[in-house]
């Protein structure tokens, strides 16, 4: 019998020791939606995640996201969680909603029970633009940025210890961008412009243009029908470009565009360049003593740094009206 309890006596000592570990906390926003942010996503500096009653937030300065496709960027949490990086998670006593992040003086309920905080790591984003096709007509446009953020080796400060982990999952965060407007004035008919040695056409926030084009695509006759003059953009030729304007800055008019020293006012806010493989397509017809030129790009691919999207299979640039030969 002694034996039998001596035994015991041993197994419960050994049960009892503390082998110094800091308990391993689990933080779980896996089912939540995407992540949003308080204000206007361009202005704004923190982005939260909600369950009933816990709150993950992400602060960092203005511009932090950015709108580039196919991007890895890194930030350092940095000031043991007083920086300009900051990784929040908090638990409270009640339910939890945006007014009680987001408030400039937040509801003195739910009361907050429990806050971590990031003291070190890294802040990862992976950013991809979210292009939406357009079967009808074969174009694409941009309506945003889904931004991936993962914390690596991040260190958080809880009222039990420390707690490091090397990869946690903070989710997707999306901002949104205008769509890029490509309508004209109506019935407005395409322009010719020296310096650029090519055409063009606008609206007063953005124009389409194409540059250095091949003359040789606007004939003297008649194009036969279903067969229009065409030709490739190269590296020197057919060079196509959309730009938009800057807000705030004015609008655009044909002084502004055609001009070889650019005015002060509007400014050039983006700058889209065609791709090389896209066609300048141009079908000639003569009414009475005028050859009406009709200008059409084909598959034509608009690019930005990393990102593109399409003008579609066959998009009208417009029409040039000019005298035909005796």
């Amino acid at each position: 019998m002694k034996k039998y309890a001596a035994l015991l006596l041993f197994a419960l000592i050994l049960n009892g020791c503390d082998d110094g570990d800091l308990t391993v906390d689990t933080i779980d926003f896996g089912d939540t939606t995407e992540a949003e942010a308080c204000g206007d996503a361009a202005t704004s500096t923190l982005v939260y995640k909600l369950k009933t009653q816990e709150a993950l937030l992400l602060q960092m300065p203005v511009g932090s996201f950015r709108n580039e496709n196919d991007s890895i960027y890194t930030y350092t949490i940095d000031a043991k969680g007083n920086g300009s990086y900051r990784a929040v998670y908090r638990a409270y006593d009640g339910t939890v909603a945006a007014t009680n992040i987001c408030g400039t003086i937040p509801p003195s309920t739910p009361k907050i029970t429990e806050e971590w905080i990031g003291t070190d790591g890294v802040i990862e984003i992976e950013s991809n633009a979210n292009e939406i096709p357009n079967a009808t007509d074969g174009s694409s446009r941009i309506t945003g940025y889904t931004h991936s953020v993962i914390f690596r080796n991040i260190t958080f400060s809880k009222p039990s210890g420390v707690q490091t982990n090397e990869k946690f999952v903070f989710g997707n965060y999306v901002t949104n961008v205008p769509a890029a407007n490509l309508t004209f004035v109506v019935d407005q008919p395409v322009r010719e412009c020296s310096y650029m040695n090519g055409i063009y056409n606008f609206n007063t926030s953005f124009y389409l243009s194409v540059e250095n084009i091949d003359t040789t695509l606007f004939g003297t006759q008649a194009t036969p029908v279903d067969k229009p003059n065409q030709s490739a953009i190269t590296a020197t030729k057919n060079n196509v470009y959309y730009r938009t304007v800057k807000s705030g800055t004015g609008i655009f008019t044909d002084a502004a565009i055609c001009a070889e020293k650019k005015p002060e006012t509007p400014t050039v806010d983006q700058t889209w360049e065609g791709q090389l493989g896209g066609i300048i397509e141009v079908s000639t017809e003569r009414v009475a003593q005028n050859l009406i030129h009709t200008i059409v790009l084909k598959n034509v691919v608009l690019k930005k740094g990393k990102t593109s999207f399409k003008l579609g299979t066959s998009f009208v640039l417009g029409t040039i009206t000019k005298s035909a030969p005796l």
